[in-house]
C-alpha cells in the first residue's frame, strides 16, 4: 500500500467506520473466515461490494417475508421501501426505481491499507437511474412499475 498513501477513494462503506452495525458485520465476517479457514485468515478484509451484497441479500429476505412468497414480480414489488440498518451506519432505502439511498464517502488510504474518511454525506443520497448525460435517458421512468409500461410502448413503437 505505500504508494497509494495519501490517495482518495470514494465509495459507500469502508471497513474502518465505527459504528456497532460494522462492528457486527467485521465480527460476522471474521468467524466466517475463520470456520472456513480461508487463506489470508485475519488479515481479510470487508469492502463496498461486499457490504452491498450483505445489505441486499437481507433485503430480498425482508421483500420476501413481506410478499409471503419467493415469486419474482411479488418480491420486486416488496421490494420497495424496504430499509436496513446497513454496516455503513446509515438506515438504507429502497427506492420505487429499485435503486438504494446511500451515503458517499470520500477515504484517504492509510499505510494499513485501511480509509480515513475525510468526508461524508450527512444523510444517504437518492440514486439517479438515468443518466442526464447520456442522449435518449430523457423520459425515462424513474419507478419501477412504470418501466415496464415504458418497455411495452417502446416495443411497440418499434414493432409498428
Amino acid at each position: 500500500t505505500k504508494p497509494l498513501v495519501g490517495n482518495l477513494a470514494a465509495w459507500n462503506y469502508f471497513m474502518s467506520l465505527r459504528n456497532p452495525e460494522n462492528a457486527k458485520f467485521k465480527a460476522m465476517f471474521a468467524d466466517w473466515v475463520k470456520k472456513n479457514n480461508l487463506p489470508g485468515g485475519a488479515k481479510r478484509v470487508t469492502n463496498d461490494p461486499m457490504e452491498a451484497t450483505y445489505v441486499g441479500i437481507h433485503m430480498w429476505k425482508q421483500a420476501v417475508e413481506k410478499a409471503k412468497s419467493t415469486d419474482v414480480d411479488k418480491v420486486r414489488t416488496a421490494m420497495v421501501g424496504q430499509k436496513f440498518n446497513a454496516p455503513s451506519g446509515f438506515v438504507l432505502e429502497m427506492d420505487g426505481n429499485h435503486h438504494l439511498h446511500k451515503p458517499v464517502m470520500i477515504g484517504e488510504i492509510r499505510a494499513d491499507g485501511q480509509f480515513n474518511v475525510v468526508w461524508r454525506t450527512k444523510t444517504t443520497v437518492r440514486a439517479q437511474p438515468w443518466s442526464p448525460y447520456i442522449p435518449g435517458n430523457a423520459g425515462k421512468p424513474d419507478v419501477v412499475s412504470s418501466i415496464g409500461d415504458f418497455l411495452r410502448r417502446r416495443l411497440a413503437a418499434a414493432l409498428a
